[in-house]
C-alpha cells in the first residue's frame, strides 16, 4: 500500500526542512543580535534575512552593516603617528582656546575624534567649482615640498586633467604628490589609467597614486560601503581645503555653464590645516601601506619657525600675523564610535537660540538629527532647510520628502533648489557657528563613510556663510505647508523611508 507511505514522507520532508530553517534562523539572529546595533535595525534584518534566505542574504551581502577590521585600522593609525618629535611637537603648538560658550562643544569633538581646537589666519569660502579649482591650482602652483589630495571623486574629464597635469608640472620640480581616490567614487579614473596621458605623466614624474578599499571582495561580500568621502588637500602643511566639491566637470561651471552642480568649499591657511594633513596621513598609510616622511627640508605638519612662518607672504619673509579664527578639524568614518560629525551636528543644533541653517544634497534624517531640528523648531529658534528640487537619486529624494510632512508641522521651513543640482554641504548656527564639509545629513555620511568638516567659530566668517545661504534661497522654491501628494507620490515615498539607513 503506497499511499500512507507518501503522506509520512512529504511531513519527515517538511519536518527536516523546518528543522533547517529554525536553526538558520536562530543561528543568524544571534550573529546579528551580537552585532548590538540599534534595535529597529536589528529586527529589520533578522525579519529579512530569515524569511528570504536567498534573496536576504543578497541583499545583506550588499547593503548590510559592514566593519572595518578594526585592529588593522589602529595598526595602519598606530604607523601614521610614528612622527618625529619636531612633527608632534608642530602639530600640538600653537592649539587655540575655544569661546567660552564652545568649550564643552569642542572638547565633545576632540574626544570623539582626537583632533583638539586649531586656528586659521584665513578662511574662505569657495561658492563653486570653478572658484575651488583655481583657488587649488593656485595652491598647487606655490607648493614647493608637498601636496596631499584625497578625493571621492576625481574623473579624468577635463577639469580632472587638468589638476593631473599641474600636479606632474610640480612632481617634475621635486615636489611630493601623493593621491589618494575612492575606488568606487573615482572608478573611471584608475579604470582608465593606462589611457589618461595627464596620469601617467604624473606617476612617471614620481607622483603617486593610491586606492582607498579596493572593491574587492572582502570576507566574501564586497565592500559598498566604508567609502572615503572626504575632499582633502594639503599643500606644504599650510594650505588645505576642505568642503565637498570633487574633481569632476559637473562641478565646474566654467566647463558645463549653469548646469554645473552648485557647491561649496571652504580653503583654510594656519595650524588648522596640519589637521588636515594628520587625517590624510592616516588614510594614506592605511591605504597605500605606506608613511610620508619628511620632504625637501620641510615638516609635514607646518614650518619649523612655527606661526610666523605660516603666515609668511611667497618670498619667504616673515609677515605681521593677522588675528586667529578659532577652526576644529572634524573627522568620522566606520572605523571608531565615536560618529564625530553626527554629535557635533546634533550638540550645535541644540546650542541654537536664534537660527538654524542646513544645506545638504541628500536628507535622510536619522532619529537623532530629525529629533534635534524638530525641538529646535518647537522652541522658537528659526530653521530654514535647503535641498536639491531634482537630486540626481529618484529614491534618494524620495526618502528626504517622506519627511517634509512632519518637519513642517515643527515648524522647520523648507527650501528646494531650482537653478541646478544642490550639493553644498553646510551648517549654520546663529551668528557664530559654521561648518563646511564632505558629510551629507543622513545615515551614510553618519555612520558608514569616512567624512570631514571644519567648524569656523567667526562671526565675520559666519556672515558670509549666511549670505551665501540667503543668495540660494533667490534660487530656490518653499515647499507649501500641505503639499497634494498622489496615492502614488506617497507610497513611493513611504517605501523610500524604509531605505533611510542604507541611501
Amino acid at each position: 500500500m503506497p499511499w500512507p507511505i507518501l503522506p509520512l514522507a512529504s511531513v519527515s520532508w517538511l519536518s527536516w526542512l523546518g528543522g533547517v530553517w529554525a536553526a538558520y534562523a536562530l543561528a543568524l539572529a544571534a550573529w546579528i543580535v551580537l552585532q548590538k546595533r540599534p534595535p529597529v535595525a536589528t529586527l529589520a534584518w533578522i525579519l529579512v534575512l530569515s524569511l528570504t534566505p536567498v534573496v536576504g542574504l543578497a541583499v545583506y551581502a550588499y547593503f548590510g552593516p559592514q566593519r572595518v577590521q578594526r585592529q588593522r585600522l589602529k595598526r595602519w593609525h598606530y604607523r601614521a603617528s610614528l612622527l618625529s618629535q619636531h612633527d608632534w611637537q608642530a602639530l600640538r603648538g600653537q592649539q587655540a582656546e575655544p569661546p567660552a560658550w564652545a568649550l564643552q562643544h569642542a572638547r565633545l569633538i576632540e574626544r570623539c575624534c582626537g583632533l583638539p581646537m586649531s586656528a586659521c589666519h584665513s578662511a574662505r569660502l569657495l561658492g563653486s567649482g570653478g572658484q575651488a579649482l583655481q583657488a587649488l591650482l593656485q595652491a598647487i602652483g606655490q607648493a614647493r615640498a608637498h601636496i596631499h589630495l584625497e578625493y571621492y571623486i576625481f574623473r579624468p574629464d577635463e577639469t580632472g586633467q587638468t589638476v593631473l597635469r599641474a600636479l606632474a608640472a610640480r612632481a617634475r620640480e621635486g615636489v611630493a604628490v601623493r593621491l589618494l581616490v575612492d575606488a568606487i567614487g573615482s572608478f573611471s579614473l584608475y579604470a582608465r589609467r593606462s589611457r589618461c596621458q595627464a596620469l601617467q605623466e604624473l606617476l612617471a614624474a614620481g607622483g603617486e597614486l593610491a586606492l582607498f578599499h579596493p572593491a574587492r571582495l572582502d570576507r566574501f561580500r564586497p565592500l559598498v560601503n566604508l567609502r572615503t568621502h572626504r575632499k582633502l588637500v594639503v599643500c606644504d602643511g599650510r594650505v588645505g581645503f576642505i568642503g565637498g566639491v570633487n574633481i569632476t566637470d559637473e562641478e565646474n561651471e566654467n566647463v558645463c555653464g549653469e548646469r554645473a552642480w552648485r557647491d561649496t568649499h571652504l580653503e583654510l591657511r594656519g595650524a588648522a590645516v596640519r589637521w588636515l594633513q594628520y587625517v590624510f596621513l592616516q588614510d594614506w598609510a592605511y591605504a597605500s601601506g605606506k608613511t610620508p616622511s619628511a620632504h625637501s627640508g620641510d615638516t609635514l605638519f607646518g614650518a619649523p619657525s612655527g606661526l610666523a612662518r605660516l603666515a609668511a607672504d611667497p618670498s619667504g619673509q616673515p609677515a605681521q600675523i593677522p588675528a586667529q579664527v578659532p577652526v576644529q578639524i572634524v573627522a568620522s568614518g566606520p572605523d571608531t564610535d565615536g560618529e564625530a560629525i553626527l554629535r557635533a551636528m546634533v550638540d550645535a543644533i541644540g546650542l541654537a537660540r536664534e537660527r538654524i541653517w542646513l544645506a545638504t544634497p541628500y536628507f535622510v534624517p536619522t532619529e537623532e538629527t530629525l529629533f534635534a531640528l524638530t525641538s529646535a523648531a518647537l522652541r522658537g529658534v528659526q530653521v530654514k532647510l535647503m535641498v536639491p528640487a531634482c537630486g540626481d537619486s529618484r529614491l534618494t529624494s524620495a526618502a528626504a520628502r517622506s519627511y517634509f510632512d512632519e518637519l513642517q508641522r515643527a515648524g522647520v521651513l523648507i527650501f528646494e533648489y531650482t537653478a541646478a543640482m544642490f550639493h553644498a554641504k553646510t551648517l549654520l548656527v546663529d551668528d557664530r557657528y559654521g561648518m563646511v564639509g564632505s558629510a551629507n545629513f543622513d545615515n551614510r555620511s553618519f555612520r558608514l563613510n569616512f567624512e570631514a568638516a571644519a567648524v569656523v567659530l567667526d562671526e565675520a566668517f559666519n556672515a558670509e556663510l549666511a549670505a551665501m545661504f540667503t543668495r540660494d534661497l533667490s534660487l530656490c522654491r518653499r515647499v507649501p505647508a500641505r503639499r497634494q501628494l498622489s496615492f502614488s507620490q506617497r507610497l513611493l515615498e513611504a517605501t523610500a523611508r524604509l531605505f533611510s539607513r542604507v541611501l
